[in-house]
């Protein structure tokens, strides 16, 4: 087992933007040595009863085969996407309380919009997210993790991080040397996390299909 967890993984319950099951980003998860991963879909938490049912039947034939797996942590929630300039922030609850206040905002950005859609603001996050929520702001951008963003999203809960994901766009060490120093300024650790969105190579033509569809 690695020290690494992937903590940022979606799948196709992201509709239109990951191409996995959450079984077979479990399974690759453990047959990559990871000590756990945590999944976390579009405004949804519709993976999650898949994903545990994915990590019981593998525990449950390695036992019967006489195999000892080694220790792995599933966690789940969802990947909270604003209508307005928020940048994307993963949820994760941290206790039941966390769960039911998690679902009430899913549930209030659903009412909002058309079915398969859920309109959420920043206004909306602060009233639902508290010290039962563990944290990772996701930015598309170093320009969305504004000072006041930064500062306003510190006070709902202690459980905070940004995450740092290589755009291997060529000016990766200028994008990663700007977290830093946000991370230091605002004493927000960074989470190092590949984002997948699908779980093997062999799935990256479904994924491009998707995309030609969403776009």
């Amino acid at each position: 087992m690695t020290a690494f967890a992937e903590l940022c993984a979606a799948t196709h319950y992201s509709f239109l933007r990951a191409a996995s099951s959450p079984a077979d980003m479990v399974v690759q998860a453990m047959a990559m040595g990871m000590n756990g991963i945590g999944i976390a879909d579009r405004n949804t938490v519709g993976g999650v009863v898949r994903a545990h049912a994915a990590l019981r039947r593998i525990r449950e034939d390695a036992q019967e085969e006489g195999h000892e797996l080694p220790d792995f942590r599933l966690i789940v929630g969802s990947r909270l996407v604003c209508i307005d300039e928020t940048p994307d922030i993963i949820a994760y609850p941290v206790n039941r309380r966390g769960w039911g206040r998690l679902t009430r905002l899913l549930s209030v950005g659903n009412l909002r919009a058309e079915k398969g859609d859920c309109h959420l603001t920043l206004k909306d996050l602060k009233e639902f997210i508290d010290a039962d929520m563990a944290l990772i702001i996701l930015p598309a951008s170093v320009r969305e993790l504004r000072d006041d963003f930064l500062a306003q999203i510190r006070l709902l809960t202690p459980h905070i991080w940004i995450g740092a994901a290589m755009p291997r766009g060529g000016a990766d060490r200028r994008y990663l040397a700007r977290l830093k120093i946000l991370s230091r300024d605002h004493a927000i650790p960074l989470l190092a996390t590949n984002t997948p969105l699908f779980a093997t190579p062999e799935q990256r033509p479904l994924f491009d299909i998707l995309t030609c569809i969403a776009e």
